[in-house]
């Protein structure tokens, strides 16, 4: 398991050590939030949940990564990014805290998802600061494996917190009270990474003064221009866009597929009961969680046995057809199991894209690939949710939905491989 080894290998730095331990606890913090935050938008037995509803819960919870990625490096590379890790928990504690008051108080639901919206924002430059720092903790010939280990660890430590975060629920109560404490307990819990971080040098994690460094207004405001050549880059390696375009194509049906399964279980398998529903949906988040971890064993030795460009419309085709047969019966068997599939699949396909990008790009565009990565990782989730919110009915049980997922992951898998096969034969 070249995943176990990696960690072996990375752990053996003091300093790596500190910063993981940062990067655990904080993620551990942000599954917390996000299910208490899901549970407040899809699961409170106040509200009715609805279509658009849970359009507005994951646009909460992504967009801020999405609209703040491209802009946060400016920041990153002038502030001490060892300040910024013991300073935004802090900052992140304090808004955890107004948005528990505005819960408790039972304010209007924009009032708190702008204060959601807030927490989020400083999170999206705490992991950018945490991005940041590893090359100065780790050195270079470690550094491959320390990317293999610390994203992967921090995915599955968030499920775990969610995990927490729904039996914390079960003791705190699933009403507004319950959620103001969950939100209470992620932002101690966040804290405690800013103890871990204080461990360090304040001048360990950089950045280097470079005095000719543009200005932070000049470099803003060059960050569009900068995203149109990495975008203009990207069309000429056709192999790197196509892996994204796939990566992109999965996170749609994803999307629409995981707002499916809200509504059925919200509606659908519970006749309304909001408790019963969190505690399907929850099923689903854990074998989801689990596919994700199988898929970092799997990967590595699928691509090495299929190559990437057979792997991933291998993937793709097989998350639309199988889909297909879990979820069209609409019995509450088949949504943990198709869970469990969308997990593989979809981390199969994330390594592969991470992988390609970093192989094809070239290194001054690859930033620039990244940031627009990100913003399709996450958009695209994004869209397919308020799609969903056009296509739903009240209960859920949509047959339209499910055949644009079956259908939509072959077709996406098809076009993936007649690009890497023009590609190939374009380059030979």
């Amino acid at each position: 398991m070249s995943f176990v080894a990696d960690l072996r290998v990375v752990l053996q730095g003091r300093d790596f050590k500190r910063l993981f331990g940062t990067r655990l606890i904080s993620q551990f913090s942000d599954g917390i939030f996000q299910f208490g935050v899901a549970g407040f938008a899809f699961f409170s037995p106040e509200n009715q949940t609805t279509a658009l509803e849970v359009a507005t819960g994951l646009a909460v919870l992504l967009l801020p990564y999405s609209v703040l990625g491209p802009f946060v490096g400016v920041f990153i590379d002038r502030w001490s990014r060892r300040q910024i890790l013991v300073v935004a928990p802090v900052v992140r504690g304090l808004l955890l805290l107004v948005a528990a008051g505005l819960v408790a108080a039972d304010v209007p639901d924009p009032a708190f998802y702008a204060a959601a919206l807030g927490v989020l924002g400083v999170n999206r430059f705490f992991l950018a600061a945490l991005g940041a720092s590893l090359p100065h903790v780790v050195p270079a010939e470690r550094l491959m494996a320390a990317n293999a280990v610390t994203p992967t660890s921090g995915t599955v430590v968030t499920f775990i917190g969610a995990g927490v975060g729904f039996l914390l629920r079960e003791v705190f109560g699933g009403n507004d009270a319950g959620v103001a404490l969950l939100l209470v307990t992620s932002g101690l819990v966040f804290g405690l990474s800013a103890l871990v971080a204080r461990t360090m040098d304040r001048g360990l994690l950089g950045p280097w003064s470079d005095p000719d460094k543009p200005q932070a207004r000049q470099a803003v405001r060059s960050i569009v221009g900068g995203l149109a050549d990495g975008a203009k880059h990207l069309v000429r390696h056709r192999t790197a866009a196509a892996t994204m375009g796939a990566m992109a194509a999965h996170r749609f049906f994803l999307g629409i597929a995981t707002a499916l399964g809200i509504i059925l279980y919200r509606y659908y398998f519970t006749d309304g009961d909001p408790e019963a529903a969190l505690r399907g949906i929850s099923l689903v988040l854990a074998t989801s969680g689990f596919g994700y971890f199988i898929a970092v064993i799997i990967t590595p030795y699928a691509t090495e046995r299929f190559t990437i460009e057979r792997w991933v419309p291998i993937a793709l085709s097989a998350s639309g057809v199988l889909t297909g047969v879990l979820v069209l019966p609409f019995q509450v068997w088949g949504l943990p199991i198709a869970g469990f599939l969308l997990g593989v699949a979809g981390q199969s396909v994330k390594i592969c894209a991470d992988t390609t990008v970093q192989r094809d790009v070239e290194d001054i565009y690859l930033g620039r690939a990244f940031s627009i990565y990100d913003m399709l990782f996450n958009g695209m989730y994004v869209l397919a949710a308020a799609l969903s919110a056009l296509i739903l009915p009240a209960n859920g049980k949509s047959y339209l939905a499910v055949v644009i997922v079956t259908v939509g992951y072959p077709v996406a898998a098809l076009a993936y491989r007649m690009i890497t096969t023009a590609s190939r034969a374009r380059a030979s």
